[in-house]
């Protein structure tokens, strides 16, 4: 399976190819220049592979929630190029994508996500790891006050996301729980939307283009793009 991968919803940006299961990435922190680094980048691993993009299985994206602008660039990149190369679409939750990286590196089993959503609020997921060791949702996404986030149960939880930088002392006043970690300064990563898209791919889980949508959580968004006929 070959996937292309595009992260750009939060200040981080980057692209990863995946190939039977082996990814390469070009990540980078760059505030306000996805829109200028995510073509390049996903144009650098192509000639890398030798791989032409209408060779691929399918485009996946971060699909939120997360930064606005970030979220339309990912989204109209990944309809773009899934038009132009008939290829099907796989949107991934950026906080399954987080809490992944989380899993992936071996720092723990269960996390809680939280990033910074302004307005006095963080977006928030609890994941814990299956069986094959991706991270699977434990209750809902969702955009709240720090000190409303959900309750979770049992031990051993990882605190992942810069919501954590803007709201720790609040957070676990709330939660009240022993935390094994925290990395405040975790952003997702296109490597880990490529790892959870390959497993929703094989559930048949791709998309057509026209559905490669930004998902905000928040309701108090101006447009969505739509879709390209």
């Amino acid at each position: 399976m070959k996937l292309l991968a595009i992260d750009t919803s939060t200040i981080a940006c980057s692209v990863a190819l995946c190939i039977d299961g082996e990814a390469m990435e070009r990540y980078e922190l760059a505030p306000q220049r996805h829109a200028d680094l995510v073509l390049p980048m996903a144009e650098s691993l192509l000639s890398e592979s030798g791989l032409a993009l209408a060779e691929l299985d399918a485009i996946a994206f971060a699909r939120g929630p997360g930064a606005f602008t970030g979220l339309r660039i990912a989204a109209a990149v990944t309809q773009g190029m899934a038009y132009g190369a008939d290829l099907p679409v796989i949107p991934v939750s950026t906080l399954a994508v987080l809490a992944q990286g989380v899993i992936s590196d071996g720092l723990a089993d269960r996390v809680l996500a939280a990033m910074d959503a302004r307005m006095g609020e963080v977006y928030w997921g609890a994941f814990v790891a299956g069986a094959d060791g991706l991270a699977g949702v434990a209750g809902e996404e969702c955009v709240c006050p720090p000190d409303r986030v959900p309750a979770v149960e049992g031990g051993g939880w990882f605190a992942a996301g810069d919501g954590w930088a803007a709201y720790r002392a609040v957070l676990e006043t709330r939660l009240q729980v022993d935390l094994v970690g925290c990395d405040e300064q975790r952003y997702p990563r296109a490597r880990d939307v490529a790892r959870l898209a390959r497993a929703i791919h094989q559930r048949g889980g791709a998309r057509p283009a026209a559905e490669a949508l930004p998902v905000y959580l928040r309701d108090r968004v101006a447009s969505k793009p739509a879709p390209r006929r």
